[in-house]
């Protein structure tokens, strides 16, 4: 049987796996704190904080944990989750009064405080990494935060995903907090799914108390309204009865208001009525500077040279950079040898095979896609849709999207004139099928390998 020692290591390493492939808030809510016990017998053993974290690992997130311990174990391990101490457990309805959706790479409600107010304790300005590529931002968040309800109200943070605008979201919060304001972080589709449930119960009021009596609302994620008008009519009132009483409202997007076109006229002008910033990929200074603090707090020693190497592959996520940094140090453990460049060269091999100075044609992924399927590109392109047709069309799709960085509308009018909507939810559908469908992510594996070969 494999010592304690073995199972933390595996474990770690299967950390590091999952931290590129989920967001990041429901990183820290739900594995963060989970440590490898023992392996053996054909099993791994996890301990969990509590029976609230346990039951959310067995019940919504067992597959994916199971793929993350095949791909880096080699075979398949039962995994059992276990309780670090039954007597200071918390009971499950103690916690989060609403479980968010898992969904690689897209982010969701993460509700971590007990006061259910959603707000993540570690993510604050101190924690916050500051560089060229976020300090307008950093800037804004810390003046709404000192003179909330005043200063660019509302906030408009927006990026793509992993750069950290969910991090200043919450810092925003904490900041709040400990001055003894009510605040209130919830993700669109979570305030999405609060509302229609209000509906459907006839408890429209209490969701009006919820949202209208906070002195800040933090509303993650917002193009994900579009298309559904019935939610944007209840965060338009909202939105009007919090900015006209001078509350606080701060607003993130994956792109600048302008481009949310399909959201109602009224409530783009209202997202445009305060200050919008961006933030950018962190370039190679602040690269290095991310994994020079990460690496600090790993109990690991990396070389100056490793680091380097490392900030050198040119990572346009901030949540990929610190996997990837997570990973050497597991494989040094699971393996038994020391961190070194050549180990680092072999997880980078191991996790990516893009070429890093170049982006992608969306012609080049079309190609590949379509001799991958031996399906014409005139059929990817066309109307045809029978299920084989049509999901192969989703997953050119979700590969412009990812690969190529392409807008939805570019991929729409690439891809036979087809708006805006249907490519976010092919984008959506591949995402979940990744975690759901061993072919389809095999399928993308080998695609994007055809793409960068």
């Amino acid at each position: 049987m494999a010592t304690v020692i073995d199972a933390s290591s595996l474990w770690q390493s299967v950390l590091g796996d999952l931290q590129v492939r989920i967001n990041r808030p429901s990183y820290d809510t739900w594995l963060s704190d989970t440590h490898g016990l023992r392996h053996g017998n054909g099993q791994l053993i996890v301990e969990t904080p509590n029976s609230f974290v346990c039951s959310m690992l067995e019940k919504r997130m067992y597959s994916m944990i199971a793929e993350a311990v095949e791909r880096v174990f080699g075979e398949p391990l039962e995994i059992i989750f276990k309780i670090a101490s039954l007597e200071n457990s918390v009971a499950i309805d103690e916690g989060p009064s609403h479980i968010p959706e898992i969904i690689p790479g897209n982010k969701v409600a993460a509700s971590a405080s007990p006061s259910n107010n959603g707000i993540i304790r570690r993510y604050t300005f101190d924690s916050f990494i500051l560089g060229k590529s976020n300090e307008l931002a950093y800037a804004a968040s810390q003046a709404v935060s000192s003179n909330p309800g005043n200063t660019y109200n509302p906030l408009f943070i927006y990026a793509k995903v992993g750069l950290g605008k969910t991090h200043l979201l919450h810092a925003i919060g904490n900041e709040l907090l400990s001055a003894g304001k009510n605040i209130h972080y919830t993700t669109t589709e979570e305030f999405t799914n609060e509302y229609i449930d209000a509906i459907r119960s006839g408890k429209t009021e209490n969701f009006r108390n919820r949202y209208r009596h906070v002195d800040t609302l933090l509303l993650d994620d917002i193009q994900f309204l579009i298309g559904k008008e019935q939610t944007q009519e209840g965060f338009f009132h909202t939105f009007n009865t919090l900015h006209l009483s001078g509350r606080q409202l701060v607003i993130s997007s994956d792109r600048p208001p302008k481009e949310l076109t399909l959201l109602e006229d009224r409530i783009q002008s209202r997202l445009q009525g305060g200050l919008t910033v961006d933030i950018q990929p962190p370039d190679y200074e602040t690269r290095l500077l991310i994994l020079k603090e990460k690496a600090s707090k790993t109990g690991f020693v990396f070389t100056e040279e490793i680091l380097e190497f490392l900030s050198e592959r040119l990572y346009n996520n901030i949540r990929e950079l610190e996997g990837t940094l997570n990973r050497v140090g597991a494989y040094a453990q699971l393996l038994n040898e020391g961190i070194s460049l050549e180990l680092a060269k072999r997880v980078i091999s191991d996790t990516t095979n893009k070429k890093t100075n170049s982006k992608v044609s969306d012609q080049k992924i079309l190609h590949s896609v379509s001799n991958y399927f031996n399906l014409g590109e005139s059929e990817i392109i066309g109307k045809k849709r029978d299920s084989k047709t049509a999901l192969v069309r989703q997953i050119c799709m979700y590969l412009m999207r990812e690969e190529a960085e392409l807008s939805y509308t570019s991929i729409g009018a690439i891809l036979g004139n087809r708006d805006h909507t249907t490519i976010a939810h092919a984008w959506k559908k591949i995402r979940t099928l990744l975690n759901e469908d061993t072919k389809v992510r095999r399928d993308i594996i080998n695609i994007v390998q055809s793409i960068y070969s």
